[in-house]
């Protein structure tokens, strides 16, 4: 480990402060680079500032755009040399303005993990292209988006999400399997339209052989009323329960994790699943049906389908045990090797190591001054057409 008068500082800049996929890797990644960097979160006020307290991570609590570029700035002031990795584009641009006033050396990585809108998840990165900023993206399907919305392509690398070594430790793990069948079943999400949660619900009004399923909706969102408002009226069986901070406890007690967005980036909770050994059903599209081999890790049913989700769900309501343990342990083998929390971190820390291109020296140092910012960034007006104003105020990315 690096002495700690010798790590170098790691700022983790955050746009939510919930505690999902996006959340919850940047408390992964920051807590496994702990060993080389100092990490400090930065984040609306909220539970993953708790959490990295927790942790023993630093934490900032900001509100603003104006507010994270003023907490932002002791730090170049004082530190030769950061390393520094934001979800927002207006801290990436706060970064790229006190970088260049202070004449700094950062290491600096905007992370896209995707999950809202087109527009915000991915048309508006486009703006860091000329900026020397070095983008992350959680999957190839989050790749091809941002170069879909004009990101440049050579300055995109995929680094895919992982489980650290004390989450897979601690894990929850559902008993094997010791009789056919799936009974109980379980959706995490954030109950938002772009995550097709309603989907069950026609799976379930398309076969009746599946009311002898209970299904437990744990998560919230703009959709949650009209969701727990249709279970109650049709669906007893499906529980829509909101929030809850038991969810590795709840995963643990049920036979099937299913997920139902077509265009997850990534899907962390399905990785969660595996690591608590239960079976994960996903669509074949998206982030999420990258992650899953059909009979292999897990099962898939064909994206925006209820007839086909309908179908799948029957067929695993009867599935030998022999075969829901033969997928769960090929769950076990992926986190193992693709999603190994040591080779992701390797790829982080060789990243933010890598010495900053000729092309964002040349720019930071253009002239000696802040010349080449003014130049590049796009002027306010242009920055509240493109919501970059808001941007700290999206919702959360990723379930």
């Amino acid at each position: 480990m690096t002495p700690s008068y010798q790590r170098i500082p790691l700022l983790y800049v955050l746009h939510s402060s919930n505690l999902y996929g996006t959340e919850r890797i940047a408390l992964a990644i920051a807590a496994g680079l702990a060993d080389e960097f100092a990490p400090t979160i930065f984040a609306p006020p909220g539970p993953v500032l708790r959490e990295a307290a927790q942790m023993g991570l630093g934490t900032v609590q900001f509100g603003s755009a104006k507010e994270i570029a003023l907490k932002l700035f002791p730090y170049f002031a004082r530190n030769r040399q950061l390393a520094f990795v934001a979800t927002g584009v207006v801290h990436s641009l706060a970064c790229v303005m006190w970088s260049t006033l202070w004449r700094r050396q950062v290491r600096h990585i905007h992370l896209v993990q995707g999950g809202a809108a087109e527009r915000d998840s991915y048309g508006r990165k486009r703006r860091l292209n000329h900026l020397g900023v070095d983008f992350v993206a959680c999957s190839r399907f989050v790749r091809e988006r941002l170069v879909a919305n004009g990101v440049r392509a050579s300055r995109i690398r995929v680094i895919e999400n992982f489980l650290s070594t004390a989450q897979l430790d601690s894990v929850l793990k559902r008993e094997p399997f010791r009789s056919p069948g799936v009974r109980r079943l379980v959706v995490v999400s954030r109950l938002d339209p772009i995550k097709r949660v309603d989907l069950l619900f026609d799976a379930f009004d398309q076969e009746p052989a599946l009311n002898q399923l209970n299904v437990a909706v744990l998560g919230s969102g703009s959709e949650i009323d009209q969701l727990r408002a249709r279970a109650e009226a049709t669906h007893p069986q499906i529980s829509i329960e909101g929030f809850r901070p038991d969810v590795p406890r709840r995963l643990a007690a049920s036979d099937l994790f299913v997920h139902l967005c077509p265009t997850e980036p990534f899907g962390l909770a399905i990785l969660e699943a595996m690591a608590a050994g239960v079976p994960a059903l996903v669509p074949n599209a998206g982030g999420a049906g990258d992650l899953v081999k059909d009979v292999v890790n897990g099962f898939r049913f064909n994206a925006n389908d209820a007839r086909s989700l309908a179908d799948r769900l029957l067929q695993l309501s009867q599935a030998p045990s022999e075969l829901l343990n033969r997928v769960v342990e090929g769950g076990r083998h992926t986190l193992a090797t693709r999603f190994s929390a040591t080779a992701r971190l390797a790829e982080y820390r060789e990243l933010l190591q890598e010495k900053k291109s000729d092309e964002h020296r040349r720019f930071e140092y253009r002239n000696g001054n802040s010349r080449g910012l003014e130049a590049e960034a796009p002027s306010e007006e242009n920055r509240r057409e493109e919501g970059f104003l808001d941007d700290d105020r999206r919702r959360p990315t990723s379930a």
